[in-house]
């Protein structure tokens, strides 16, 4: 017996990977987890740098966002909490935003109503969406404030969309902001060509494409900053919309299309069209602009000697856009896209470098989505953790170092009470091991699927599982409460029957 607990002691104390000293995060916009080409099945899309990252990274195959639009995740990663938390659950520009906290006066009705300019919206929607607010929170802890205590030179480049002057990079913990503001896209001067009418980013050589610019900007930052620690945040604008990319790239693409006969093709996803082809040449090309610039910074780690002791994570901000705004890629086999609790508007690309980990070109099962971020990047430098910060994320670190380790009993949850842009409804959502529930407002239901069979969503078990569908439905409960999540209202203007809700 003495002898067993001794070899149990040795195992529980073995020492874990070294610590890294940099940070390098790296986030696309509107990137689905089926946009990359790491081992050339995908047929249309090139993307040479993220495969070869790949393979000295651990590639987590149940990576998730935290929404399925943009501001709720950003919000998230660099707070560690729940959008529900946070009250940023919709992307920030939407209606009924700028909400420190719930006026007495608030009427969802009038605000609701008086921030659309169609005069049909009063009848339009049966449900008005929850107030939201359009700035991570006062007195937040950032990601970015976490490390700078600790001396770390800190940089933000590119799409930040979380709050309007006075709440931006520079007033989160950046010293740093290139690019950055309120802004949910390049929607100013020539949007992806210099000259940019962006402030917060210098113009450059006329015609100089932004998301290359992004990748050279981060690569000097950290020549710059090479001696002592750092943290790069490179956060695309690609590839969201508009859809533009350097002529040259494009006329590749429409070759390439043309002599691979691919077509565009849809399938129903109702209300709208959901892509079923990747076969749009300016996406193609705004991925193989993006996936250079990563190349750019990859290599200036290489070449500074900072490969080996800087954490590296790639991910997106949700799922690809495929039924709306040109609907440029398609998610499958996940189900739908963008703006939806479907899979293929939560799952995202997760690739995580840690060099001293020793786990390069593994591959992990482990589900893990973007509040986990914090807690992780704290852990893998070897830092404190901030509990009271991140309160809703979880460090991942073991499975860096081991990515074969057991997986976690850990429960997911997602709520967007919010009529998507892209044609989803408002709901709430818990991942529970291979088990998904989706708890939908309008029409009223409940679908159930198990994601190790049927990961794209199309057969809904929750009449064969009742008692499943109520245990899940519960845990969704107690999330909601637990984070005093705002929630959607009846509008009385509805034309329509409420029988359904």
């Amino acid at each position: 017996m003495r002898i067993l607990l001794f070899s149990v002691a040795l195992i529980t104390l073995a020492p874990s990977a070294e610590k890294v000293r940099n940070v390098v995060v790296i986030i696309a916009d509107d990137y689905g987890v089926k946009d990359m080409n790491l081992d050339g099945s995908n047929a249309f899309y090139e993307t040479p740098n993220l495969a070869k990252f790949a393979k000295t990274a651990v590639n987590f195959t149940n990576g998730y966002s935290s929404c399925p639009v943009c501001s709720p995740t950003r919000s998230a990663m660099l707070s560690g909490q729940s959008p529900a938390r946070t009250h940023n659950t919709d992307y920030f520009g939407a209606p009924n935003e700028f909400f420190e906290e719930i006026p007495r006066d608030y009427d969802p009705v009038r605000d609701f109503i008086n921030s659309n300019k169609k005069k049909n919206d009063r009848e339009k929607y049966p449900l008005l969406p929850a107030p939201y607010l359009g700035h991570l929170p006062k007195g937040t802890v950032t990601l970015a404030d976490a490390l700078k205590k600790y001396g770390y030179a800190t940089l933000f480049a590119g799409k930040w969309h979380l709050g309007p002057e006075g709440y931006f990079p520079e007033d989160h913990g950046f010293d740093i902001n290139i690019a950055g503001n309120q802004g949910g896209g390049p929607y100013t001067g020539k949007k992806y060509f210099s000259p940019y009418g962006n402030p917060k980013i210098k113009d450059g050589p006329d015609g100089e494409y932004l998301t290359e610019r992004l990748g050279r900007d981060t690569a000097n930052f950290i020549k710059a900053n090479k001696d002592k620690p750092f943290f790069a945040y490179l956060s695309f604008y690609a590839v969201h919309t508009p859809l533009m990319a350097p002529v040259d790239l494009v006329k590749k693409y429409e070759a390439k299309r043309e002599k691979l006969g691919l077509k565009d093709s849809f399938s129903p996803e109702s209300p709208r069209q959901n892509r079923t082809t990747q076969s749009h040449a300016v996406y193609a090309a705004m991925i193989e602009s993006m996936d250079s610039a990563i190349g750019h910074v990859l290599d200036t780690l290489e070449a500074q000697g900072l490969a080996d002791n800087t954490l590296v994570i790639f991910t997106s901000d949700n799922g690809g856009l495929s039924t709306s705004e040109g609907s440029p890629t398609s998610n499958l086999p996940y189900r739908a896209g963008k703006g939806w609790l479907y899979e293929g508007g939560i799952r995202v690309p997760v690739i995580v470098r840690h060099p001293k980990a020793g786990s390069g070109g593994s591959n992990c099962a482990e589900p893990i989505y973007t509040t986990d971020y914090f807690p992780t990047i704290l852990a893998a430098t070897g830092l404190d953790l901030l509990p009271d910060a991140h309160k809703d994320g979880n460090s991942f670190l073991k499975y860096l170092e081991n990515p074969a380790a057991q997986a976690s009993a850990r429960k997911m949850f997602w709520h967007y009470p919010h009529w998507g842009n892209q044609g989803g409804s408002p709901g709430s959502a818990i991942r529970d091991g291979k088990w998904k529930l989706i708890r939908w407002a309008w029409p009223a239901r409940t679908e159930l699927f198990d994601l190790e069979v049927d990961p794209g969503e199309s057969n809904d078990l929750s009449a064969k599982q009742p008692e499943l569908v109520d245990r899940l439905g519960k845990e969704i409960n107690f999330f909601l409460k637990n984070t005093q999540a705002r929630s959607f209202t009846q509008n009385p203007n509805f034309k329509g029957s409420f029988e359904k809700w």
